[in-house]
């Protein structure tokens, strides 16, 4: 076989000093720049200097280096095209057949606080991107390398006779995917610089959340068996650097493909679980993106036992989720009903044991987390809506008491419990709560009063008396009536944002049902 040639030139380091000492072991001809050259001839490595090849020594603070002909030839030189090695015989360039080449860290740079424009744009790799494309458009005679996980593979193939097509052919579709998410994170950023930032050097300019165009790249993880309804196709894809604690990092232990509803479903049973944070052990039952059943208790099987009291009814076929590990015990209690899919930060080998013979059960492991996405997403015709996540969680310092009553400590406890679960239930949203658990839930009708009342029949339903019980309401009752109905059913307190017209009459009707009543001033609803 002939001699083949790699040019390495990588910001990220990561395992390329053993790569490139394996390729040297197998012949390879390595050619560098920059620091990376100096590493390897510190390894005592033969390397040559690009600038030796071209002639040309690096320029411009090292802006040019790799743009020359001596290098783009011989990365798009087909193989199989006589006029093209004429080419490159006629002008003395040989080929280069591995390329091994990671950016700028552009995304490291701009997330630094004091990263002024002049820094962003040092950052901005030209001759990477360049190599990059024309070794993956010339894939098939070039393998193209950007990530130190592929280098194994490509060692292995080397060793057995060279990098097979089909190994090319991802490596060239990853780097694509690579470079247009590197322009993209380019164009995200100067995009949403404050206008005038260009006549402010060495200035950190100011940046708008949402900039004038926005590119986003995500990775399909798997296709589903259908979207929401079995006429729709879908697929699941993750940001390429999900914030840790959020359900695309979930690892799946046991049970059959998750659906389109299952992974919608969940990520509600998770932001909610894990807004309780990690002081009790907390559990959530979802069904069709509600929460029907939640409770704190001092063990995970006993919050899942009141989590279930709520809405026996709803809890079947629902999403469990869990904010501590979930051991033999609730593991038990749990199994005795039929779920789709159950959530955890850990699952202990107890559990995993109790559902090992209920071989459909879904089982998935989340890291625990409060970090949230920092933007959501909604399709619209023809657009979609941005918007930052609801990361808002009121403290108890930020409550207004309106009425004449305030509420006892318990009670006080209980409405910011209530007012945790009605974040994460469909607008309207009336929620019942008392002593750590919700005990009904009124979601998603067009009128708050109409939600009052399915609340008020859940609970007779499951058998709940709702005396003396904590309601939180997601947005202010635009009439008393709403406030009628929750006291009717038993209420003796209840939290609401405020900012009505009819503040004061609602206030009113508080003060003469003897109802303690607070105002958060922040409303949370949820389409």
């Amino acid at each position: 076989m002939p001699e083949l040639t790699a040019l390495i030139s990588v910001s990220d380091k990561t395992g390329v000093l053993d790569f490139a000492r394996a390729l040297h072991a197998q012949g390879v001809r390595l050619l560098s720049t920059g620091g990376t050259a100096r590493m390897l001839a510190e390894a005592a490595l033969p390397v040559t200097e690009v600038a030796d090849l071209t002639g040309f020594p690096e320029m411009l603070d090292g802006r040019v280096k790799t743009l020359h002909p001596r290098i783009h030839a011989a990365l798009l030189a087909r193989r199989d095209l006589p006029a093209h090695m004429a080419a490159l015989a006629e002008h003395g360039i040989g080929t280069i057949d591995l390329l091994v080449v990671n950016l700028y860290p552009f995304a490291q740079a701009t997330a630094r606080a004091d990263c002024t424009l002049e820094d962003a744009i040092e950052n901005i790799d030209v001759g990477g991107p360049a190599m990059l494309r024309a070794a993956a458009k010339n894939w098939a005679d070039v393998a193209v390398v950007i990530d130190p996980a592929d280098y194994p593979r490509v060692l292995a193939e080397l060793a057995t006779g060279g990098v097979e097509r089909a190994t090319k052919f991802r490596l060239a579709r990853k780097v694509f995917a690579h470079t247009a998410a590197y322009d993209g994170m380019i164009a995200n950023y100067l995009g949403a610089l404050a206008e005038g930032a260009e006549f402010a050097p060495g200035a950190v300019p100011q940046r708008d959340e949402f900039p004038s165009t926005f590119t986003l790249q995500i990775e399909k993880v798997q296709d589903m068996r259908y979207g929401e309804n079995p006429h729709q196709r879908a697929a699941f894809y993750r940001d390429a650097r999900p914030a840790p604690g959020t359900l695309a990092g979930w690892a799946q232990l046991q049970g059959k493909a998750l659906s389109y509803n299952n992974i919608a479903d969940a990520d509600a049973a998770w932001e909610c679980v894990k807004s309780f944070g990690g002081d009790l052990p907390a559990c959530v039952i979802v069904k069709h993106a509600n929460p029907c059943g939640v409770a704190v208790a001092s063990t995970p099987a006993e919050a899942y036992a009141k989590a279930f009291q709520t809405d026996p009814t709803s809890a079947f076929g629902g999403i469990i989720a869990f904010n501590r590990a979930l051991d033999g015990a609730a593991a038990e209690l749990v199994a005795r009903q039929f779920v789709e899919v159950l959530i955890a930060p850990e699952i202990t080998p107890e559990a995993r044991a109790v559902f090992a013979g209920k071989v459909n059960v879904r089982v998935l492991q989340v890291p625990l987390s409060a970090q949230m996405n920092e933007l959501d997403f909604k399709r619209v015709g023809g657009g979609v809506l941005l918007q930052t996540t609801d990361s808002k969680n009121v403290a108890p310092s930020e409550l207004r008491v309106v009425t004449r009553l305030a509420p006892t400590a318990a009670q006080m406890d209980d409405l910011m419990f209530a007012w945790k679960v009605a974040k994460f239930v469909k607008s309207n949203a009336i929620v019942f709560c008392g002593a750590g658990m919700t005990l009904a839930v009124g979601a998603g009708q067009m009128s708050r009063i109409d939600s009052a009342r399915i609340a008020g029949i859940k609970a007779a339903n499951a058998g709940l008396s709702l005396a003396g019980s904590a309601v939180a309401s997601d947005a202010f009752f635009p009439f008393r009536d709403g406030l009628d109905v929750v006291a009717d059913a038993g209420a003796q307190c209840v939290i609401q944002p405020g900012g009505s017209v009819r503040d004061e009459e609602v206030i009113a009707a508080a003060d003469e049902r003897g109802i303690a009543m607070v105002f958060t001033g922040t409303r949370h609803f949820r389409h």
